[in-house]
């Protein structure tokens, strides 16, 4: 008989599994809409207060832009630097999914994968 897993515990296995399907990732979280952190993963000691609180800004600043724009509804976006870049998905209307990547990616495997993690966490939240 296997034990039922909390939320928590279960956000941590999709961001496990996300992880180990995807090892070059330097991170993954997943967080509330208004910023809490509720799960992550890092590689190394990033503040995820911080990260939740900034993904959530930036997932209602691009609600934002694609309202006023009439775009439609905002899945995902990204922010680029030269050393790696930042996706941001939307989890429903309670979470967001972020994924912090190295430079040079394979965005296709990347995106495959964490829209699978992105609707395996709404249905969780």
């Amino acid at each position: 008989m296997t034990a039922i897993q909390s939320k928590p515990e279960r956000l941590n296995a999709i961001l496990v599994n996300l992880r180990s399907s995807l090892p070059e990732l330097r991170g993954a979280m997943v967080a509330t809409a208004d910023g809490l952190p509720i799960a992550q993963s890092f590689s190394d000691n990033t503040d995820a207060n911080r990260v939740a609180a900034m993904a959530a800004t930036a997932l209602g600043l691009g609600k934002r832009i694609n309202d006023t724009l009439g775009t439609g509804n905002l899945s995902e976006m990204s922010v680029s630097g030269l050393q790696g870049q930042v996706f941001i998905y939307s989890v429903g209307a309670k979470g967001v999914l972020a994924v912090v990547t190295p430079a040079g990616m394979n965005l296709g495997l990347l995106h495959m994968e964490a829209r699978d993690a992105a609707q395996s966490i709404a249905s969780i939240l």
